[in-house]
């Protein structure tokens, strides 16, 4: 049996991708609460020997660490077949969206919950008005991908859905709305026997 330890904190939507990622895939998998609010030499000495970066999330795969959450979730779709892996086809897809997610919704929504966030970040409010925008961009492509499906995968989520989840479960909190599309979407998502509140997939210790 593959030994599975995730490092992560309920904070972090890239640790909650994979989290979710590895629920979906039915995988016999174990949490690493690390504290992401502290500084990062405090973080245990086994995550930090694992992480170069001091970040989460970190997945040990038999004792081998893997980090970068797109990167995580393309291994486990690939090396256990599942969430897209199974085919060709669907590996490209994941890959596509695991992409497109890092580099357009996941950028903006992470900095619109921070400075949304008792005690965050400061942003000037043209900074905020440019996120707002390009997420409204993104909320676009998002329906487009989507295209009347019922996950980015089609019938089934895959990676890629695990991916955009990350953060778009804390759409609230980041003062932005769904399309209806996406919104039937997140309601597909929580709906899934595997997903889980981010405080359920990473208790702290």
């Amino acid at each position: 049996m593959t030994d599975l330890e995730l490092f992560g904190h309920p904070d972090s939507g890239h640790a909650c991708k994979v989290a979710l990622a590895l629920s979906l895939a039915g995988l016999d998998w174990r949490p690493a609460w690390v504290d992401i609010w502290a500084p990062p030499d405090s973080r245990p000495a086994a995550f930090l020997a694992a992480s170069s970066a001091a970040e989460v999330p970190v997945l040990m795969i038999d004792g081998v660490a893997h980090a970068q959450s797109g990167a995580i979730l393309i291994e486990i779709a690939s090396r256990f077949r599942t969430l897209g892996g199974e085919s060709a086809a669907g590996l490209r897809r994941g890959r596509e969206v695991v992409l497109w997610e890092a580099n357009r919704i996941g950028m903006c929504l992470p900095q619109l919950k921070e400075a949304r966030r008792l005690g965050g970040a400061h942003f000037d409010p043209a900074v905020i008005d440019w996120l707002e925008g390009r997420f409204a961009v993104d909320r676009a492509r998002f329906d487009r991908m989507l295209n009347g499906a019922d996950f980015l995968h089609g019938a089934a989520p895959g990676i890629g859905d695990c991916a955009v989840w990350g953060y778009v479960q804390w759409l609230t909190e980041a003062g932005v709305f769904p399309s209806p599309a996406m919104a039937g979407w997140i309601e597909r998502m929580r709906a899934l026997p595997a997903a889980r509140a981010p405080e359920a997939f990473f208790p702290e210790a």
